[in-house]
């Protein structure tokens, strides 16, 4: 049985990302090499943030929200954006369009983001003894990453390869992407600050990243139309 609630656990954790690529135009074009590289281009840039973490955060024994340290945490995050800026302009990736390169970026760095902080956990954890709804929800707030990644990643796009955007659209652009940025800090602020239990916190990342697809996608879409 533990195995068994295992296995569903880790299907809605990753199973998302591998029916993306199926069943999206990426494995058609086979944009495979390019998610290998983003997560790749992610694993280092989570060595650079822990190293940094390290360095200028100090160890709480307590689980008080420091608004001090969680504002050093979101700067700290914004290497995400560095990572992605790179991932996205200095990477060599096949030739596909810039619409297919962000998903392809967007999806690998969301499944090295689930592999290095939810398999270990998962592996650990969901085969105890004792049923508990922690890793389903953690495979729901896995689904959530996914599409704020790809969404970044369409912002990213949106910001450093496409030069011919419309003007007043561009600050759009910017305060979305820091709000994509900077939501590892909002949910630590909802948990920590306010005290909201995982289900409501799991809830409104859901929630969050539905509406900044959509408006990421109503962007993106605004973006490819000819100018008058």
């Amino acid at each position: 049985m533990t195995i068994f609630h295992f296995f569903n656990c880790a299907i809605l954790t990753f199973g998302p990302h591998a029916v993306y690529y199926s069943a999206t135009p990426l494995s058609e074009y086979d944009t495979l090499g390019t998610s290998i590289k983003a997560a790749l281009v992610y694993l280092g840039t989570a060595l650079v943030k822990l190293v940094c973490l390290a360095t200028f955060l100090k160890v709480s024994e307590t689980d008080y929200f420091d608004p001090y340290q969680e504002l050093l945490k979101a700067l700290i995050g914004f290497i995400d954006v560095a990572g992605l800026y790179f991932a996205l302009t200095q990477l060599t990736h096949r030739n596909i369009s810039q619409n297919h390169k962000f998903q392809a970026v967007g999806l690998g760095w969301a499944f090295a983001d689930s592999v290095l902080h939810r398999l270990a956990p998962l592996w650990v954890g969901a085969r105890g003894l004792e049923f508990t709804w922690d890793y389903i929800l953690q495979g729901l707030e896995a689904n959530a990453n996914l599409v704020l990644s790809i969404s970044l990643a369409a912002l990213g796009s949106l910001m450093w390869l496409r030069k011919n955007k419309p003007k007043t659209l561009i600050p759009i652009i910017y305060a979305c992407a820091g709000i994509v940025a900077t939501m590892p800090s909002t949910t630590s602020y909802l948990k920590r600050g306010l005290g909201w239990q995982l289900p409501k916190v799991v809830g409104f990342e859901l929630f969050t990243s539905l509406v900044m697809a959509f408006i990421s996608w109503q962007l993106f879409a605004a973006c490819q139309r000819p100018s008058s």
